[in-house]
């Protein structure tokens, strides 16, 4: 275990507040155990080490990150191992050499906490910062037998609001309309929601178009007035 490794899970133990520990667990629906660390100190003890332990170069960081990730024993080691990945000493190394360690994370964490945040804020600045490569890489996973890459294709321009490339958002939302799983239904909805923060009757006519029904029709036309009724 390297050094950073170790402070990362000794600074967690320390923050920790074990009697929490089942009920995040629990709400979770984790088969790994919590430590018990709420997201507010976690947040501040990680910056702490982060900042004390800086590495040297990209690979290490990349190594760094996924021996954390590999090596978890505590759920909330794996959230440290996707905030080092975006810690702000560190933003210049987010590249394409990034993705196959987000691929990772994203299948092997398999979950809505982890895959929700690198879906948004590490595939899709990516997806913002490298469009020729990232958007036919998105298409790829929107077509995926994996639940969780087809989740992140949806998901990842979920902060672009203007910059939204429609025809991509729509071209990797069709491939899980037929799916029944809620995390699909969901992730459609949702997406589908924050365009509508800036495109309302665009999405209004899509969902209309593809007759998009139940949970994800609900998210989607949640906020635009009477298209509910």
């Amino acid at each position: 275990m390297n050094p950073l490794h170790k402070a990362v899970r000794q600074a967690l133990i320390e923050v920790a507040e074990p009697e929490k520990a089942e009920a995040m667990r629990a709400y979770m629906k984790s088969t790994m155990p919590f430590l018990g660390v709420q997201a507010t100190p976690r947040r501040a003890a990680l910056r702490k080490v982060f900042a004390e332990h800086r590495l040297d170069d990209a690979p290490q960081w990349r190594r760094t990150a996924l021996e954390i990730w590999r090596e978890a024993e505590y759920r909330e080691e794996r959230y440290a191992a996707i905030e080092l990945t975006g810690f702000r000493y560190y933003r210049s190394w987010q590249t394409l050499y990034t993705v196959p360690m987000y691929e990772e994370m994203i299948v092997t964490g398999a979950w809505w906490d982890y895959v929700d945040e690198l879906a948004i804020r590490r595939i899709g600045r990516l997806l913002a910062a490298f469009p020729d490569t990232m958007r036919p890489l998105m298409l790829e996973w929107a077509h995926s037998d994996d639940l969780w890459k087809r989740r992140t294709a949806i998901l990842c321009q979920n902060s672009f609001k203007e910059r939204t490339d429609t025809g991509l958002l729509f071209a990797c939302i069709e491939p899980s309309l037929s799916d029944t799983d809620f995390f699909a239904r969901k992730a459609i909805g949702w997406a589908l929601r924050e365009y509508a923060k800036v495109r309302p009757q665009e999405v209004l006519r899509y969902v209309e178009h593809k007759r998009i029904a139940g949970l994800s029709r609900r998210e989607a036309l949640r906020n635009i007035p009477g298209a509910l009724t």
